[in-house]
């Protein structure tokens, strides 16, 4: 599991109560989650701005699996780092 999927699965246990259980499986969908579209936007901003990154259409995320979303993300991450997957910024040295 990629440090940024960690990221992902850390803040849904802590912020959002989901448990670990129901992240293990490989086909949930983020609406299976019970994540309403500003529980998306949190995750989606965590990832944000502990890489250094922005996502354009944060509303695509709504209908895919979480590895889906984990995946995407790592691209999106990589892309922008000359194909690399950097550690996460620190939360008080994430950009803001």
């Amino acid at each position: 599991m990629s440090t940024l999927r960690q990221l992902i699965d850390t803040f849904l246990v802590t912020q959002e109560g989901i448990t670990p259980e129901k992240l293990a499986d490989p086909t949930v969908k983020m609406a299976d989650l019970g994540l309403d579209s500003l529980g998306v936007v949190e995750m989606l901003f965590e990832v944000e701005d502990r890489y250094g990154i922005r996502v354009d259409d944060m509303t695509q995320f709504q209908h895919m699996t979480l590895n889906e979303v984990a995946a995407h993300m790592e691209q999106v991450v990589r892309d922008k780092h000359g194909g690399l997957l950097p550690e996460p910024a620190s939360p008080e040295k994430a950009v803001i």
